[in-house]
């Protein structure tokens, strides 16, 4: 059976739930929705083991997950993540899952798809063209420019306010080179991985973002929850 979370900022308790926790997002804009990052990574730093999450996760941080999408309005993640985490549709009705890809290389015939509640943002220039069914937002010519797809995306889901990326790390780091996250929720698995897998985020450009801690807390196997809000000044 789960047990609760340790907090130690802020606040310090011996027993938290983890809907007390994560109760709501960091924060909300009124220029576009507010992008928060949620992902898992080994202590030494990767974010996947033979290809997937799966094996660095417990009990707590797949509870987290469920909770920060129950907050969300939208999730969107990078098309190579949706495959090889057989993404399906949400548990929360009503929400919209965009799969992130600049060429096109999306399973529509998934459940994620024929349920309606995927979408896909892609290019303007490509090639890609999915069928009439398939709601589409398009931003960019040869790359996908997460700055307007995301300030479009309560034209597409009206109502729109907090958003869930969910990577992987190519979307991670480019929605980090764009300035685009508000809000990271890192869990750090109690366990080393080795290898060269792909850390948190990577493939942009070199760029230095600059957050604050807003909570730490632990589980009952030692798995670190910390929760970082974008510093907006005195960086």
């Amino acid at each position: 059976m789960m047990k609760g979370m340790r907090r130690l900022h802020p606040d310090p308790t011996d027993e938290v739930s983890v809907e007390e926790c994560y109760a709501q997002s960091l924060g909300h804009r009124a220029d576009r929705p507010w992008v928060s990052l949620s992902m898992v990574t080994s202590i030494d730093g990767s974010a996947a083991v033979d290809g997937t999450s799966g094996a660095l996760s417990s009990p707590t941080d797949s509870a987290v997950l469920i909770r920060l999408r129950a907050i969300a309005d939208v999730i969107i993640v990078g098309s190579g993540t949706a495959r090889s985490e057989g993404y399906g549709p949400p548990s929360k009705a009503g929400q919209r899952i965009g799969v992130v890809t600049a060429t096109g290389r999306v399973d529509l015939a998934s459940e994620l798809f024929t349920s309606g509640a995927g979408f896909v943002i892609t290019t303007a220039g490509g090639t890609f063209d999915p069928p009439p069914e398939i709601d589409v937002i398009r931003a960019g010519s040869t790359h996908v420019d997460l700055v307007e797809a995301v300030r479009r995306l309560p034209d597409l889901c009206p109502g729109t306010r907090v958003v869930q990326a969910e990577g992987g790390p190519t979307l991670s780091g480019s929605l980090l080179d764009a300035d685009l996250i508000d809000e990271i929720n890192a869990t750090t698995s109690a366990a080393t991985v080795g290898g060269g897998g792909p850390r948190l985020a990577s493939g942009s450009p070199a760029n230095q973002r600059g957050f604050e801690v807003a909570q730490l807390a632990l589980d009952d196997q030692s798995f670190v929850y910390t929760r970082w809000l974008r510093r907006t000044s005195g960086e």
